[in-house]
């Protein structure tokens, strides 16, 4: 498997994951904001809420696949164990910060589809999950694709 992802990725795995992820940060930064517009907090003239609502719908969709895809290369690729093991530097901290958070973020975003699709009677929580869902982004974001561009 890791030659398959080697391969689609032209040996540029770090980069097209660095990429992908931060499409998926700034996509879940815009969905903070299209529920605050759904929920009512936010009142714009040109975006009503029940557009607002559906916007974020797709767009998770969306970010749900290329979110698995990344994690699908993560795994793939670098591993769990490799990935810690292996890490510049002393870099095991942030490494293990990464793998709990995106595992945590991948664990939260299939929890949130089955309160949507299947269990509505928690969506009571949707606006709490949706923010805990926001902030392993940001920190899965940051412990790799965020390092990655500063250039450590």
């Amino acid at each position: 498997m890791e030659d398959l992802v080697d391969s689609l990725t032209r040996g540029n795995v770090s980069q097209v994951k660095t990429v992908l992820a931060s499409v998926v940060a700034v996509l879940s930064a815009y969905q903070v904001f299209l529920m605050a517009v759904g929920y009512g907090k936010v009142n714009l003239p040109f975006l009503k809420s029940k557009a607002a609502s559906f916007a974020h719908r797709a767009t998770g969709d969306m970010i749900l696949v290329v979110t698995l895809l990344v994690a699908f290369m993560c795994l793939m690729y670098f591993e769990i164990g490799d990935g810690i093991e292996y890490a510049r530097g002393g870099e095991q901290t942030r490494a293990t910060i990464h793998v709990v958070a995106g595992s945590l973020l991948v664990a939260a975003l299939l929890l949130k589809v089955i309160v949507v699709r299947w269990w509505q009677r928690m969506s009571r929580f949707l606006p709490a999950l949706g923010l805990t869902v926001f902030d392993l982004f940001l920190v899965t974001w940051f412990t790799s694709a965020g390092n990655y561009l500063i250039g450590d």
